[in-house]
């Protein structure tokens, strides 16, 4: 059962509730905050999940997604999108590129633990 968590988010506060929702159920959270070198930092960390701002310094969340579901070695790594844009365009298109769940802001903690379990068969 995979238990490794990349955080990719900008965003302090978001950072420091998610790490710490996660944590306390027993997850490894790496967190990183930059989407240029984003794709870089999932190579190194290895994540079991990816959580994934849409909105980002660098690339956009969906560049990053484009670009990991075009590797054959992160098909099947799944992608639980976190944003504040909830449009159903940004909805649409985050499923055209292959995210594997998509939560809007502002979220509850009870959701983003349920979607994490959820997503790696915890």
């Amino acid at each position: 059962m995979g238990r490794r968590v990349l955080l990719i988010e900008d965003e302090p506060n978001i950072i420091q509730a998610v790490s710490f929702i996660l944590s306390r159920d027993g997850w490894e959270v790496r967190t990183h905050s930059d989407g240029a070198t984003a794709l870089r930092a999932i190579a190194d960390s290895a994540p079991d999940l990816v959580i994934l701002d849409v909105m980002l310094p660098g690339l956009s969340g969906f560049d990053i997604l484009r670009a990991l579901r075009a590797d054959p070695a992160n098909v099947g790594l799944p992608v639980l999108m976190l944003t504040a844009r909830g449009q159903e365009r940004d909805r649409e298109l985050a499923e055209r590129l292959g995210v594997t769940r998509f939560m809007t802001k502002p979220f509850s903690n009870a959701e983003v633990l349920a979607a994490v379990r959820e997503l790696v068969g915890a």
